[in-house]
């Protein structure tokens, strides 16, 4: 809140926070805001329907994944999801706090990822992957996913750039 009140008093027009998790108290802080924010889950959803998809496997980190963070903004515009089941989550989240924060990237680890990935795909009908975490990219992209994905920081950081244009 505190720095959006700084940006508000510097003319900023809109706050963005490229952290998904952080999302989780969003409403709480938008609210208050002296400036309007871009949401990056509602922000991905709209991306998702742009290109189409229908589910989106959800992966970030555990408290992300186990929040409304996405499922309330996807269900707005008609787009499913599902999560990886809990002994996933836990190993998607391991390898975010354990691993991708200090930039350490292991094929081995990569390959789980792209695992939990095929599964959701298989198991759950899933057509896209949000990496719903900034470190996610770091280790996947659309040349190692079984599924095409939808980078949650640039979809941001490009909505966030159109705005401003606007």
């Amino acid at each position: 809140m505190a720095s959006a009140k700084k940006l508000s008093n510097v003319g900023a027009a809109f706050v963005i926070c490229p952290d998904n998790t952080v999302h989780i108290a969003f409403d709480k802080v938008a609210a208050r805001s002296p400036l309007p924010w871009l949401h990056i889950a509602e922000e991905v959803a709209k991306e998702a329907k742009r290109r189409g998809f229908g589910k989106l496997a959800i992966l970030g980190t555990r408290f992300l994944m186990e929040s409304e963070v996405y499922p309330s903004k996807l269900k707005l515009y008609g787009i499913k999801w599902a999560v990886p089941e809990a002994d996933q989550r836990e190993v998607v989240n391991t390898l975010i706090f354990d691993e991708l924060v200090y930039g350490v990237i292991k094929p081995k680890s990569r390959g789980k990822l792209v695992s939990v990935i095929r599964g959701l795909a298989e198991k759950e009908g899933c057509d896209a992957v949000v990496l719903g975490c900034t470190e996610l990219p770091l280790i996947l992209d659309n040349e190692n996913s079984p599924l095409p994905v939808l980078d949650s920081t640039r979809i941001l950081a490009r909505a966030a750039i159109k705005k401003a244009i606007e």
